[in-house]
């Protein structure tokens, strides 16, 4: 199984440099915290080895994570596979689930990580639409009509990735209910849940239906993607062994200062209060870049309804000729072209990174490239 390059990871590798970009309109995190933050929660006596409790990960982190998904009743921290970020929970369970010949359902655009894996495997990937005419909105019959008994699982995103639309909790239900017709496993990534905009936060997917697997992280919401820890969450026993079995064979452990510092991170108070800085600070530049989109020719957007990012429309211009354009002087401004999400035509914005994005100078040097674009 050979996993080949998706394009998204491409334009980061083709953009990393020991120049990098001064601006970025794409950060799709938190404002990352500093180690100090938490320093006088962690024990400087902690032995930097395995947790020495468990294989599944630290006890307390589980349960944590069972409370912030809202699944306290539902499932238990047993239930619970502490992973090395969402990008290895979600593999876990593609590897452990596709077989050559299988059929995996998921929404386009979407997170392109379901394609790389379908294409290594030598699985089929069937896409369901998002239409901007729609406002991006997932449609639960086009989902249930894209099962076959050829289907394996359903994978998507929710909020999202790239546009920040919600599955309202009816359409989740509708859709895990498909999957239970057909007998059809249904993964659904809430690596951006806590940052709704719009609406209640939909519930996991793994306490409504058994064959359901939920997944997500402290990346985004927290800020904290750099201590690569995250989790896999399903009541089905067989496919947690499974997925442990290979982590074994990948990561092995998790490292147990990722772990203390996710537990300290989640807990209930320090949850609440760094989600509820992220939520104002992200709203504030969702307002910028409403203001700003409205008043620049060439752009217009649906605006996400949750997360940290969402996809401008670009009027007649390329996105991977335009985001290579800001790579150079004088722009040196990163975004990323929506061509990683099979979107041409669109731009990915994320309101994230706090003032180190230079949020508003890039926005002012993209209103500059687009004045100077020809015109079509």
């Amino acid at each position: 199984m050979k996993v080949e390059i998706h394009k998204l990871f491409e334009y980061l590798l083709e953009t990393a440099s020991d120049e990098p970009p001064e601006c970025f309109l794409g950060f799709s995190m938190a404002d990352p915290p500093a180690l100090g933050v938490y320093l006088p929660d962690l024990d400087p006596g902690l032995k930097l080895d395995w947790n020495g409790l468990s294989f599944q990960g630290l006890p307390v982190l589980r349960t944590r994570v069972i409370d912030q998904a809202g699944l306290a009743g539902a499932c238990t921290p047993d239930d619970v596979l502490i992973t090395a970020g969402t990008a290895e929970a979600n593999y876990l369970v593609f590897r452990q689930l596709l077989e050559p010949g299988d059929e995996i359902v998921t929404d386009s655009p979407g997170w392109p990580q379901a394609g790389v894996m379908a294409r290594a495997i030598g699985a089929r990937l069937v896409e369901v639409p998002r239409r901007e005419a729609d406002g991006w909105a997932l449609d639960p019959v086009a989902i249930a009509a894209a099962i076959t008994p050829r289907t394996k699982l359903v994978f998507l995103t929710n909020p999202n990735n790239p546009t920040g639309r919600l599955i309202p909790e009816a359409d989740l239900r509708a859709i895990a209910a498909a999957c239970d017709r057909a007998g059809v496993w249904l993964l659904v990534d809430k690596v951006y849940a806590g940052l709704e905009w719009s609406g209640p936060r939909p519930p996991s997917i793994a306490g409504l239906y058994a064959r359901g697997i939920t997944t997500g992280s402290v990346s985004k919401a927290l800020g904290l993607q750099g201590i690569r820890t995250g989790w896999l969450i399903t009541p089905d026993k067989a496919l947690l062994r499974d997925a442990l079995i290979l982590r074994e064979n990948a990561s092995e452990i998790m490292n147990i200062l990722g772990e203390h510092i996710a537990e300290i991170a989640l807990r209930p108070d320090r949850l609440a209060a760094a989600l509820t800085a992220t939520r104002a600070a992200a709203q504030r530049t969702l307002r910028k870049l409403d203001d700003f989109i409205a008043a620049t020719p060439r752009l217009s957007w649906k605006r996400p309804e949750a997360g940290l990012i969402g996809l401008a429309r670009l009027d007649g211009i390329d996105s991977d000729a335009l985001a290579h354009r800001l790579l150079e002087s004088p722009y040196r401004t990163f975004v990323l072209p929506g061509s990683a999400y099979g979107q041409p035509q669109h731009i990915r914005l994320g309101v994230g990174g706090g003032a180190a994005a230079r949020l508003e100078d890039g926005l002012a040097r993209l209103a500059d490239c687009l004045a100077s674009w020809p015109s079509a």
